[in-house]
């Protein structure tokens, strides 16, 4: 059977770790895949460490990786896909604001789509971070023309061989829809439910949501523009006789 990995970083989630193993498991019972979950801590320094060393010693699906110091999200993520070994890989944010339930809406496109993201709907965040995010949303958009409404929804699920071939940078995980288009990847995107964070508190402020990624969009332009789609006519490699 097909599988799936999981991956699920985690900053001083410690009110989360238990209901994200609730969800998973939820998850997992249905999925017409073998699922496995990853969890990356990234240098928490609350108990959250502890917590998920307890998941995994309850379940075999259930692994983690843990940074000696707090790298940030991209960092969480690159890990994640580079310590899999899954034919996909799907990441979800432990603050739960999305259900892992929605998974199964991506399970019937993975096959033909290098990524299938989520479209966060009726979003139930504050006033501040929707209006920071509309607007980093409209410059990246702007820019790069992706088409997509919410780069940022924390729901996705790749094909594993084409995310470990994408360009990694401090902030890639903002652009993963521009990055699959210009690298060659098709992209499916599904409307998903979205709901207010019950445990632990927001990492973001107005300089992660709008300043810095209007930098990086400047990078993902700068690929864009300069990168060179070449097809191949004919392939002869040479023979090496080991």
């Amino acid at each position: 059977m097909k599988s799936i990995t999981v991956i699920v970083p985690v900053y001083n989630e410690e009110g989360n770790i238990l209901r994200v193993k609730q969800a998973l498991d939820e998850y997992i019972a249905q999925s017409a895949y073998r699922v496995f979950v990853l969890f990356v801590n990234d240098g928490s320094s609350d108990s959250s460490l502890e917590k998920i060393q307890e998941v995994c010693k309850e379940n075999s699906r259930y692994g983690f990786i843990s940074f000696s110091r707090n790298f940030g999200l991209s960092a969480a993520i690159k890990a994640g896909f580079d310590q899999s070994q899954t034919d996909w890989v799907a990441y979800i944010d432990a603050d739960l604001q999305t259900s892992a339930m929605d998974f199964l809406k991506f399970e019937p496109f993975i096959e033909d789509f290098q990524l299938v993201a989520g479209e966060r709907q009726g979003r139930k965040d504050g006033l501040g971070k929707k209006i920071s995010s509309g607007f980093a949303n409209w410059v990246r958009n702007s820019f790069l023309n992706d088409g997509v409404k919410d780069t940022g929804c924390p729901l996705k699920i790749f094909q594993r061989d084409f995310a470990v071939r994408l360009p990694f940078f401090n902030g890639f995980h903002r652009f993963f829809p521009a990055l699959s288009q210009i690298y060659g990847g098709k992209i499916k995107i599904i409307p998903i439910n979205h709901y207010p964070r019950v445990e632990g508190q927001s990492k973001f402020n107005a300089f992660n949501r709008m300043v810095q990624p209007f930098l990086d969009t400047l990078l993902v332009y700068r690929l864009k523009k300069r990168n060179v789609p070449f097809q191949t006519e004919i392939v002869h490699k040479p023979f090496i006789n080991e």
